[in-house]
């Protein structure tokens, strides 16, 4: 048998990311996919939204599975 390659471990770890976050967000698995792709990918996120998408609690609940800080920036 032979070692998984970094590129399976990274695909692991994102279907496991994603499954936590779908615990919390539920219906957007869509926007939490495009999510993980953007910092596995090492860029930037901007969320916009109408109030109530969760967008807030989406990015707290990645922060805590990637043992991350969260601060939060609002703007309009």
């Amino acid at each position: 048998m032979t070692a998984p390659s970094d590129i399976e471990l990274v695909h692991a770890a994102a279907r496991e990311i994603s499954s936590q976050l779908g615990r919390v967000i539920v219906g957007q698995q869509t926007v939490v996919e495009e999510l993980l792709t953007c910092v596995l990918a090492g860029g930037h996120c901007l969320l916009v939204g109408v109030p109530g998408l969760a967008k807030t609690l989406m990015v707290r609940s990645l922060a805590d599975c990637l043992g991350l800080s969260f601060n939060r920036v609002q703007f309009t």
